[in-house]
């Protein structure tokens, strides 16, 4: 592993392009769907929620490549898109008025107590699975000073052309000089869906993920997504859900051997005591060292989200010039924050971020 060399931010810099799929969740709160009378619209999307976050609650210009359908529900994600800040570049779709290509749908609800909340997917004839090579200009995209690109496991999921797509977009930002990231985010109903007929979807997944991280400066994955996403060999998962960053720590070794490329590896921990109670920390692998967060107990409103609010903080410190254990400490705040609010994307700012991140946040009230 070697340290990081961050592209310096110029006049019209922007400091993360994320590519990945837009979409809305269909919130019902703490009401199972199976009973809902009503839903909120959060407009989402693993990316994209952290370019949105980037660019609200850390003030940085950011911009999102993703497919685009021209119809209400599409309407409805470039305002929000446009309202957080941050800057499209879009593969356009028209609609046929029944079948699509259609943006994809997410449901769920928010759960409560012993209840755990409950997330699936609308994802049929969906926009961004359709994305190929021809879709993106990246030498164009990536001329405005591009410093970090950002992609992740889900959206490589999605269709055949994507791996690929991502691969050229990550080849393109390292001959510009940016740093690559990548969230593995494995999820096999997503990899289940996109196999043919007697492959193991996990081993195609593995295939297809590794081929990508070969080409990753920063990694985002527990030690679940690297033995079900890479293949790699990992302690039992006895200690899953566990506040314990031994586990993670005795995957290093693995990881940087195998991808010589890859310069830190993060990723949050979570222990869930309730649906509303959650015991968290986040641990970091950078330049050959750990770094741990602190462990802090949270009141969850809304569990969605969080990990792409850490991996936002942790950027954002990075990008910044930040020391390893200030930007981890920094994610780690800032995903604790994200789940105090409705929806995905955050509502935080630098100064609320920052006063956690240092242990002098108060929760009394602020008058």
């Amino acid at each position: 592993m070697s340290t990081l060399h961050i592209k310096k931010k110029s006049e019209n810099s922007i400091d993360l392009l994320a590519f990945g799929a837009l979409v809305v969740r269909l919130d019902s709160g703490v009401t199972p769907l199976d009973y809902a009378s009503s839903v909120n619209l959060h407009v989402s999307g693993g990316e994209y929620n952290v370019a949105a976050n980037l660019a609200g609650a850390f003030q940085m210009d950011t911009a999102i490549a993703s497919a685009m359908v021209n119809y209400p529900i599409g309407n409805k994600i470039r305002h929000e898109v446009k309202k957080m800040g941050v800057k499209p570049f879009y593969k356009e779709f028209e609609f046929d008025g029944v079948r699509g290509p259609n943006m994809a749908l997410v449901y769920s609800d928010r759960g409560q107590g012993v209840r755990a909340p409950v997330v699936f997917y609308n994802r049929s004839n969906e926009a961004a699975a359709l994305i190929n090579k021809d879709s993106f200009d990246w030498p164009q995209i990536f001329s405005h000073q591009v410093r970090w690109f950002h992609s992740g496991g889900i959206f490589s999921a999605l269709g055949p052309d994507i791996p690929e797509t991502i691969i050229a977009g990550m080849k393109e930002a390292h001959k510009n000089g940016a740093i690559v990231s990548f969230d593995l985010n494995y999820r096999a109903k997503l990899w289940e869906s996109l196999v043919k007929k007697g492959e193991d979807p996990k081993i195609k997944a593995q295939a297809i993920l590794s081929k990508i991280v070969e080409n990753v400066d920063v990694l985002f994955g527990n030690e679940e997504d690297l033995q079900l996403g890479l293949g790699l060999k990992g302690p039992d998962v006895e200690k899953k859900g566990k506040l314990d960053a031994s586990s993670f720590y005795s995957m290093m070794d693995q990881v940087t051997k195998r991808f010589t490329n890859i310069k830190a590896v993060a990723t949050t921990m979570r222990e869930v005591v309730s649906t509303n109670k959650h015991n968290w920390s986040a641990v970091l692998y950078y330049d050959g060292k750990g770094y741990l967060a602190p462990t802090k107990t949270l009141d969850v409103y809304d569990r969605v989200g969080g990990g792409d609010g850490f991996a936002a903080g942790l950027i954002y410190g990075l990008l910044s010039g930040k020391d390893p254990q200030t930007a981890l400490n920094l994610g780690w705040a800032h995903g604790a924050l994200l789940t105090t609010y409705p929806g995905d994307t955050s509502m935080a700012n630098l100064d609320l971020v920052e006063s956690l991140a240092s242990g002098s946040a108060s929760s009394r009230i602020k008058r």
